[in-house]
């Protein structure tokens, strides 16, 4: 990696420094033939559950299977729908389609970016009611309404409290999008938690680049319902309580056990790399400081019952484009996460939403931009993002 380029993700210097015991291993799991399944699979079920405060965790092959396997598993099934937000990475809306489901948008807030509470109210509130049920009926769908999932976007617990408190007024499920949230704290009035323990389960992904990410692909569901987790544990395994009994048709969504064991070592050193991360974001707030106030950038908000991860630092302009363009040409990697919400996107066009549907949304994706974040983000690095910010900013800025 050349010295001049200030990365957008660091995936080198962790395997790096892990490269003897994830080696190790992975001999151990080859001497033993041990491929599927095992003592290393059940190993990281137990320790992830209890690093998110649940009593179960339930080891998979993706995050996308994880938000699939959570619906159908909270009763989810075919000719229902499931309300999230359109921005989030299209996975979460798979899931709920692979379940079965159809899906309803609601808006985002304008400070946190994951879903609004007062959104997903004013939604729920003018829905018409199923006569049978009393559920509400989506208003694209017209199809009764059966959980909700909240992402927690770029590493940021969204307003559980809240949120939960809205879905048992109407009798729904609470399906938590971790898939970027591995270690994010929650302190509300009526929970308090890890992400993984608010809802009736939680979906997680281990890919490569999420602050706990596996050599390959993984994820899992956490969740403290014995039924639940019973469930996956059959649908991830076609369907079989044992070897060749089958009680219902299911999916090969299984984890393999040398990510298993990565996972595991790697699990050892999250709460170190989370305040890494948490450390390297108050540096950026301080490095922004006087062009957060001026208005020229919108940096990061943490409220009170959030202590963020940090997957992403998420800054916003109206000049998203050229700042990007700007610091790249200056060696510092950036992304967009994510340029075009997912009602907006192609193969949702039959769903039939229009442009300016979720104001808040698309304001939001047209203007974010995501900065290099990783645990060993240096501070001579960060300061070479502000200093390029901030060159950006006076050669845009009004005369």
């Amino acid at each position: 990696m050349a010295n001049d380029i200030v990365p957008f993700l660091d995936l080198v210097s962790p395997h790096r420094e892990l490269e003897e015991e994830l080696i190790a291993a992975a001999r151990e799991a080859i001497r033993g033939a041990r491929f599927i399944g095992g003592p290393e699979v059940e190993g990281l079920e137990k320790e992830f559950a209890a690093y998110c405060g649940t009593k179960y965790c339930v080891g998979l092959s993706s995050g996308t299977d994880a938000v699939r396997f959570a619906l159908m598993a909270a009763g989810v099934r075919p000719g229902d729908a499931v309300v999230t937000v359109a921005n989030t990475f299209i996975a979460t809306v798979e899931g709920i389609s692979q379940a079965g489901a159809e899906t309803e948008f609601v808006d985002i807030d304008e400070r946190t970016y994951n879903m609004s509470a007062q959104s997903l109210a004013t939604y729920l509130e003018s829905c018409r009611r199923d006569p049978q049920t009393g559920r509400p009926l989506g208003q694209r769908t017209s199809k009764p309404i059966r959980a909700i999932v909240p992402v927690h976007l770029y590493g940021q617990i969204a307003d559980m409290d809240r949120l939960t408190d809205i879905a048992r007024q109407y009798g729904l499920d609470v399906i938590e999008d971790a898939c970027q949230a591995h270690g994010a704290e929650y302190r509300g009035t009526a929970m308090s938690g890890r992400a993984g323990a608010l809802g009736k389960a939680a979906a997680f992904s281990f890919y490569p680049g999420k602050n706990l990410g596996a050599c390959g692909e993984a994820g899992a569901v956490t969740t403290n319902d014995e039924h639940v987790a019973t469930y996956i544990r059959m649908i991830r395994d076609h369907g079989q309580s044992q070897k060749y009994y089958h009680q219902i048709e299911g999916y090969n969504g299984r984890l393999d056990s040398i990510q298993a064991a990565f996972l595991r070592i790697k699990l050892r050193h999250l709460d170190r790399w989370t305040a890494a991360r948490r450390t390297a974001a108050q540096r950026y707030n301080e490095l922004f400081d006087s062009m957060s106030k001026s208005g020229a950038i919108t940096i990061p908000y943490e409220p009170d019952w959030s202590e963020a991860a940090y997957h992403l630092y998420v800054v916003r302009t109206r000049e998203r484009d050229a700042l990007a363009t700007a610091l790249n040409a200056s060696g510092i990697q950036t992304g967009f996460h994510y340029p075009v919400p997912l009602h907006l996107q192609e193969c949702y066009r039959p769903w039939g939403y229009a442009p300016g549907r979720f104001p808040v949304t698309e304001r939001v994706s047209s203007e974010i931009v995501s900065l290099p974040m990783f645990p060993t983000l240096t501070a001579e690095q960060q300061h070479r993002v502000a200093e390029a910010i901030a060159s950006f900013v006076r050669m845009v800025a009004p005369c």
